[in-house]
């Protein structure tokens, strides 16, 4: 499990960002550089290029070709009666995932809360893994919104396996809180994009199911799963009872969500979304751009993960960062800064410094996320950025360290 439990601390995206002052007068230095004589360059990247922003793959920008999906959209009142892009969109994700219905809401964090809401009485709990994102990103909405509660279970790098669940279920009686539903996260945010292994999924879903539980899948990023093993969606989803995808991550669309399942737990689900503000009338202006994504932007998921593996080798070459669960296996990538060394929020500055934007997503925790607005050149640069900041010293040398170009 992870220790850190904070947030992100989220800065609204610029086009460019100021560099740091700039000693155009400076002294001449040697240019062999050492521990004591670092290089002052002429130009630092931060001053020649926009930003490589590596924070999440939520901030990526319409492409044109989706800008004019957008702009073409058909739509309707989607609470009234029907919008044509919404329903297209839906009937096509269902199709995908194997599911008979599928409703489009503003958020995963909808989706996933709303399913939630519909599979459990009020008053009972669900199995999830300790660092999922529903327990730690999604403010306890289970619980202020559905009187529910999580009870939570450390899997092995994120990863739950029947072991790990055996003898969580409590006992039925006047005592114990009801247990209802599973919940499993693939891939695994808070452990770099890890993909939870198929024979996993079908030994947990069916160990739920022989128990009486109910199950669902946050396949948020799911899509990089499929990419990455070859494995379609309808596989990894068969045995869920309802699963949430996202469209706003990999696939680059600007907003969106899909919930799906059986016909009449999404009609439900459907009423739900109502209660929680989610009902939408001209949908299909924001539902154009997730489909422009669905049918275009899944195959080149792949591009992420050789850009994210990129990035990890050169992680690999810097002796104070260790990458978190030892591996990448898609598009995340999450590194610890040595403390010996420095510390994560020093490491995210003076990669800013670099031109390259990121998250601290603890004390000592870094965390870059590859994306289709981020290309190939782009990635070497953030490389090159790493593999400098990583033979500085400590924290007073890697505070002047800044690559030239």
């Amino acid at each position: 499990m992870v220790n850190w439990t904070g947030s992100f601390r989220y800065v609204p995206c610029r086009r460019s960002t100021v560099p740091p002052p700039y000693r155009a007068n400076a002294v001449k230095r040697s240019h062999i550089e050492t521990p004591d004589n670092p290089i002052l360059p002429r130009r630092p990247i931060a001053m020649t290029t926009n930003p490589i922003d590596l924070r999440s793959d939520t901030v990526t920008t319409p492409t044109e070709a989706m800008r004019h999906a957008i702009a073409d959209a058909a739509v309707g009142d989607c609470v009234i009666d029907v919008d044509p892009t919404v329903e297209t969109l839906e009937r096509e994700t269902a199709a995908l995932l194997g599911k008979p219905a599928a409703a489009f809401m503003p958020s995963g964090s909808m989706t996933n809360q709303i399913a939630i809401r519909v599979h459990c009485d009020r008053g009972t709990e669900f199995l999830c893994e300790a660092d999922a994102h529903i327990y730690h990103y999604e403010q306890a909405a289970f619980a202020q919104l559905s009187g529910l509660v999580a009870h939570t279970v450390a899997g092995d790098g994120g990863v739950l396996s029947v072991d790990h669940v055996e003898g969580q279920i409590r006992p039925r009686n006047d005592h114990m809180v009801n247990t209802t539903l599973l919940c499993l996260e693939n891939t695994h945010n808070r452990w770099g994009g890890r993909i939870t292994p198929l024979e996993n999924i079908d030994s947990l879903t069916r160990w739920a199911h022989e128990h009486g539980l109910k199950t669902h899948l946050d396949g948020a990023r799911l899509w990089n799963a499929a990419a990455a093993t070859g494995v379609n969606m309808a596989r990894w989803c068969r045995d869920f009872d309802s699963i949430s995808v996202c469209f706003s991550k990999g696939l680059g669309a600007p907003v969106g969500s899909v919930l799906a399942g059986e016909a009449d737990f999404i009609q439900e689900c459907i009423r739900t979304r109502k209660l929680f503000g989610g009902g939408m009338r001209q949908a299909g202006i924001i539902a154009a751009g997730a489909l422009h994504a669905l049918r275009h932007h899944r195959d080149r998921l792949q591009e992420d993960h050789e850009h994210a593996t990129q990035l990890a080798d050169a992680i690999r070459e810097c002796p104070a960062f260790s990458l978190r669960g030892g591996r990448v296996d898609t598009n995340i990538v999450i590194f610890e800064v040595d403390p010996q060394w420095s510390d994560a929020e020093s490491v995210r500055a003076a990669l800013e410094r670099n031109g390259v934007r990121c998250f601290a997503i603890g004390p000592q925790a870094i965390r870059l996320v590859t994306h289709l607005d981020v290309d190939a050149q782009q990635i070497q640069v953030a490389c090159d950025v790493l593999r400098h900041l990583g033979q500085a010293s400590g924290r007073e040398q890697l505070e002047q360290r800044v690559l030239a170009v």
